[in-house]
């Protein structure tokens, strides 16, 4: 890991805004290996250093990583000119992270977004060659049919120059109700592939992105930093 400056590392390891790391330094509350640090630009390693703010460890990480539950009514988008954008539900101690969704969901569309800073991972888990699962609950104006799963299986033409790879359907009990398992990410692709078959989308929410699953406790609106487990779970197959 490359040096970092000491206020981008009190900044990044207690999720502080830049200016509020350089008080925190400014004012001796720092410490590096034991000896107070007011040198806000001083580079250290943070493999080979300890830091401590008023006494209390901390660990830098180069990269954030957070799940938000997206509501309705908000662009997945850091900005936009006519609609709001999933950044203004971040909260103060997230928003100084240049951090930004990975993938899209659409402005009606709730649950699970990704974010974080680290471009080459985003880059990564969007390719088209790697087909990651995105897991969706999904109802529908009229009843889903198994006719409806092997159909999916196959493939269906939303009007592009190709069939839709496969993709896996569970019915509910309740036929107007399903889980729907996609590995691309298409615009509209799951309006589109219902449409194809005679069905509208009614309510659609994005319940798991590759092995990350939505949080049962996390409210609309809300965001957390992902586990290190989870995180571990998306950087596996990037070595």
């Amino acid at each position: 890991m490359a040096n970092v400056r000491l206020d981008k590392f009190i900044s990044s390891a207690m999720a502080v805004t830049r200016s509020e790391a350089h008080t925190l330094i400014r004012r001796g509350y720092v410490a590096v290996d034991g000896k107070p640090e007011r040198d806000i630009g001083k580079k250290l390693d943070p493999e080979k250093v300890s830091v401590t703010c008023r006494g209390e460890s901390l660990n830098y990480s180069e990269y954030h990583y957070f799940m938000l539950n997206k509501p309705d009514g908000y662009i997945c988008s850091t900005e936009d000119m006519r609609d709001p954008t999933i950044m203004e539900l971040l909260p103060d101690s997230v928003k100084h992270f240049d951090i930004f969704p990975v993938g899209r969901l659409d402005k009606d569309t709730f649950g699970l977004v990704i974010l974080t800073d680290n471009g080459e991972l985003a880059h990564f888990l969007l390719s088209p060659k790697r087909h990651v699962d995105k897991r969706y609950y999904l109802e529908t104006d009229l009843p889903m049919t198994e006719n409806d799963v092997i159909s999916l299986e196959k493939g269906v033409d939303i009007g592009e120059k190709r069939l839709t790879l496969p993709a896996r359907l569970e019915i509910c009990e309740d036929n107007n109700k399903a889980y729907i398992t996609i590995c691309e990410g298409k615009f509209h692709q799951i309006k589109r592939m219902m449409e194809s078959l005679g069905k509208k989308v009614i309510y659609l929410e994005r319940v798991q992105f590759d092995e990350i699953k939505l949080d049962p406790d996390l409210e609309r609106g809300e965001i957390r930093e992902l586990t290190a487990q989870e995180i571990a779970s998306l950087l596996k197959n990037m070595a």
